[in-house]
């Protein structure tokens, strides 16, 4: 029997049933996650339209501009690593090195790698350790000592089924009663306010600065937590991503020492969220565990009980790798005894993805200068940077030129978050459906042009302000042409 598939969801008429949509957890009734929600669904009836041959549509494909999804965009994976991947999957392969050498274009240094992930992992088959598989984590532990300066141990490291996973981990142990609170930055990405609505634990926002190239402001923190403290919530950690999501926005180091000062005074665990740490145009990336580890030398005590968990993922960057479901998280900081927490945890759910934390050995241990596979490597990597910075100030120009569109320059991510101000009949109609006014222009957008893009309300948003964010990872200018030609039109429609 064949089930159709349909995204739309209908009230059964086959009869009564234990769960309804009224007795269910109301914490999942509550959650919300914009980037899937139902523009998502919409462009995706669209594309499966187009697909059966629809030729009804006013476009004939569907940019999925919603969410960072490189691969689903066209972006090519980088060859030593799928090379290496396709080895542990089928080790058969082998037993071949020869021709996979002459006939494949396989270097002797994936065929080493390899062999040298299975000699610990086994199989890509098997359980592996709940924490992650040994000889991974002191690769991890490697790279980040080599990018920071300073020592990391492999027992703080936890591999995890993508940055998501880590987060939920992380927020499931912080979040202890009802009344736990969480600085969040605002905009966010809906990560962060979904899993705190499933944990019925409290969402604290603060707003970052859009006129200051969404810096974080630490006065808006400290009058979070004094509004926060005063209805009674417990504040526990703060989460910060860097570079940003939706904003593309990067800390500098003073920025995040800033951070870490309202840490140290409040008592505050760190989440740094820094699946980004590639993607920066402008600058250097800092990671919060230097920042923590200089400013530990310079003001000895000061900052000795800060908590900081740290995360990074095979999803973004250049690698690109979401569908694997691959990352890590690094505990700086944390009480032994809450580490033992947080590994029983992880636990429950056996481990990791073990493909996936293979990849994450492969994205912190690349080919070096020297050997065989490090020239293409090289050539692959700096071909998607190069190719992701064109697409964002070709997309930052386009919204330079449209009417009532304000976009800061990009400095990182995959991400532009423009600010836009539509005419008064526009929110009117907007209204009238019973929607945000970014909302309804991102329906509109999609319905025109099937471009899909998130509106700002799904991310938060100042006050009387309006914004979307879109991905520049779609290859090509075409789609950005119909943005330009679907605004103008949108804005004469409702002068």
């Amino acid at each position: 029997m064949t089930v159709p598939y349909t995204t739309k969801r209908t009230a059964s008429d086959i009869g009564p049933r234990r769960l309804r949509a009224d007795n269910i957890n109301p914490n999942v009734k509550a959650a919300k996650y914009a980037v899937r929600g139902e523009l998502a669904v919409k462009a995706e009836e669209y594309r499966v339209r187009l697909a059966k041959g629809d030729k009804s549509l006013p476009f004939d494909s569907v940019i999925f501009a919603n969410i960072g999804n490189p691969q689903q965009l066209d972006q090519k994976p980088i060859t030593f690593f799928r090379q290496v991947l396709s080895l542990l999957e089928n080790p058969a392969l082998l037993e071949k090195p020869e021709a996979l050498r002459s006939s494949f274009g396989y270097n002797q240094d994936a065929i080493d790698r390899a062999k040298k992930l299975l000699a610990d992992i086994q199989s890509v088959g098997a359980y592996s350790h709940s924490q992650g598989a040994p000889l991974i984590r002191e690769s991890v532990a490697r790279f980040i000592e080599e990018r920071d300066g300073f020592p990391a141990n492999p027992q703080d490291l936890y591999l995890c089924a993508g940055a998501s996973s880590g987060v939920s981990t992380l927020l499931n142990v912080i979040c202890h009663a009802p009344n736990a609170g969480v600085l969040v930055p605002i905009p966010q990405y809906p990560l962060y306010t979904a899993t705190l609505s499933l944990l019925n634990a409290q969402c604290v926002p603060y707003h970052l600065e859009e006129d200051k190239a969404w810096g974080t402001d630490v006065e808006a923190i400290r009058q979070s937590l004094v509004r926060a403290k005063s209805d009674g919530t417990e504040v526990r950690a703060i989460v910060v991503i860097n570079p940003g999501n939706p904003t593309g926005a990067s800390l500098s180091p003073e920025d995040i020492k800033s951070v870490l000062d309202i840490a140290a005074e409040e008592k505050l665990v760190v989440i740094a969220d820094e699946v980004y740490q590639t993607n920066v145009f402008v600058g250097e990336f800092t990671s919060f565990k230097k920042r923590l580890r200089q400013l530990q030398q310079e003001v000895p005590g000061k900052y000795d009980n800060v908590e900081l968990a740290s995360l990074h993922s095979v999803s973004k960057g250049m690698v690109g790798e979401c569908g694997h479901r691959g990352g890590y998280f690094e505990l700086v900081g944390f009480d032994p005894l809450v580490a033992a927490e947080i590994y029983k945890f992880v636990s429950i759910m056996l481990c990791p993805p073990v493909i996936g934390q293979c990849l994450v050995e492969l994205m912190v241990n690349p080919p070096k200068k020297g050997e065989p596979s490090y020239e293409l490597y090289e050539k692959e990597y700096n071909g998607i940077s190069d190719g992701l910075h064109k697409r964002a100030l070709a997309l930052y120009e386009a919204f330079k030129q449209m009417e009532g569109v304000e976009c800061q320059e990009p400095q990182g991510a995959m991400y532009l978050f423009p600010s836009i101000t539509l005419p008064p009949k526009a929110v009117e109609a907007a209204a009238a459906e019973g929607r945000n006014a970014d909302e309804f222009y991102c329906l509109r957008l999609l319905d025109a042009t099937g471009v899909c893009v998130v509106p700002g309300s799904g991310f938060g948003q100042k006050e009387n302000t309006l914004h979307f964010r879109t991905t520049f990872l779609a290859p090509g200018t075409d789609w950005v042409d119909r943005i330009v030609k679907f605004h103008a039109e949108f804005m004469a429609k409702y002068k």
